[in-house]
């Protein structure tokens, strides 16, 4: 296993594919579009990838913030569901926090769906703590 990162080269189709069992309000097209726009504002993708395929993507951005300091923001994660469970996952955590180190960000962040009981098994697994709640407001209108 090996992790890369994404370019529009041989694996582009397969990790869009492999995104895609995420975020599932997408087409191939408007998440290739998409990625592109987020990349231009620090977005970043990587994937581990085998002999077997593409295992698993993850999309990150490195920031700073006041109450976080430097850190890592993971936006999106999925494990390949032909790969669950096979220990893709901690190899790309474990990536992650070395990454992290190499470049001086002291916390790594996520965000998972309250319905994702497996996902947060796993995190609280790999040392991540449930520190807050995260509120949103959608389909904002003028009032």
């Amino acid at each position: 296993m090996e992790v890369q990162y994404l370019e529009k080269n041989s694996d582009y189709a397969s990790v869009l594919e492999v995104l895609l069992q995420l975020r599932t309000t997408y087409n191939v097209d408007s998440l290739s579009a998409q990625i592109d726009k987020q990349q231009s504002n620090g977005y970043q993708v990587v994937y581990v990838k085998s002999s077997e395929g593409v295992l698993a993507v993850a999309g990150f951005s490195v920031g700073e913030k006041l109450a976080w300091g430097k850190h890592i923001y993971i936006e999106d994660l999925v494990t390949n569901t032909e790969f669950r469970s096979r220990g893709v996952g901690k190899f790309l955590m474990d990536w992650f926090k070395s990454y992290a180190l190499e470049k001086g960000c002291g916390q790594i962040h996520l965000d998972s769906g309250v319905q994702r009981f497996p996902a947060h098994k796993f995190y609280l697994r790999e040392g991540f703590n449930i520190a807050s709640h995260h509120f949103s407001m959608v389909g904002i209108q003028k009032s």
